[in-house]
C-alpha cells in the first residue's frame, strides 16, 4: 500500500508541476500586451477570453491534485 501511495504522490506531483507551467504560459500570453493591427487586437481578445476560462479550470485541477497530494503526505505520516 505504501508504495501505491508513493507512485501516486510521484504521478501527482508530476501533474501539479505540469499545471504550474502551464499557468506560467497562460500568464506569459495574456501579459504580452496588445497588438497596434486592430484586427490582431480582437483575435487577441477573443483568446483572452479562451486563456482566461484555461486559467480558471486550470486553477481547480491544480487545487485538486494539491488536497490529494497533502491527503497522500497525511497517509504516509501515519505508517511506520
Amino acid at each position: 500500500m505504501t508504495q501505491d501511495l508513493q507512485a501516486k504522490r510521484k504521478e501527482l506531483a508530476e501533474k501539479r508541476e505540469q499545471l504550474l507551467q502551464r499557468l506560467d504560459a497562460i500568464k506569459r500570453d495574456i501579459g504580452g500586451g496588445l497588438s497596434a493591427d486592430f484586427e490582431e487586437q480582437a483575435v487577441q481578445l477573443e483568446n483572452a477570453d479562451v486563456l482566461a476560462e484555461i486559467s480558471r479550470v486550470t486553477n481547480e485541477e491544480l487545487q485538486k491534485v494539491t488536497q490529494a497530494l497533502q491527503r497522500i503526505e497525511q497517509e504516509l505520516a501515519r505508517k511506520p
